[in-house]
């Protein structure tokens, strides 16, 4: 909420400066002027992030999309409301495109390395 409330008050000074040229649509997240954001905008703001979190610039929003599905969907959320917070019009596409089972995958992988080198358990008693 705090972060909210400054981003509020940023786009009240910006009104302030811009007086009549604001856009007045009420939207949250906006262009400096008001304006409703294009895909442009996006990444050139979201590149401008990467960068300075010093991550590989190839990063790009659709990364934070896969990640966002895959969390949700570890954590058991149910498909279909996944899908509809996603604007998908069926599950079909969250699953076959988005879902990733992360912890899953990492822990059966791990539990495989676990059992292939589990070398107490091939060492007989006594020996170190």
């Amino acid at each position: 909420m705090e972060v909210l409330e400054e981003h509020l008050h940023w786009q009240k000074q910006e009104r302030a400066s811009h007086g009549i040229e604001w856009s007045l649509a009420g939207r949250v997240f906006t262009t400096r002027s008001g304006e409703p954001l294009d895909a442009a905008n996006v990444r050139r703001d979201f590149r401008a992030i990467v960068k300075k979190a010093g991550l590989a610039p190839e990063w790009m929003p659709r990364e934070l999309r896969h990640g966002f599905v895959s969390l949700l969907s570890d954590h058991g959320i149910p498909l279909e409301r996944i899908a509809m917070l996603v604007g998908h019009s069926s599950q079909a596409t969250a699953e076959a495109v988005y879902r990733k089972q992360l912890h899953p995958v990492i822990t059966q992988g791990a539990e495989a390395m676990d059992e292939i080198f589990d070398f107490e358990a091939r060492r007989p008693r006594g020996e170190a």
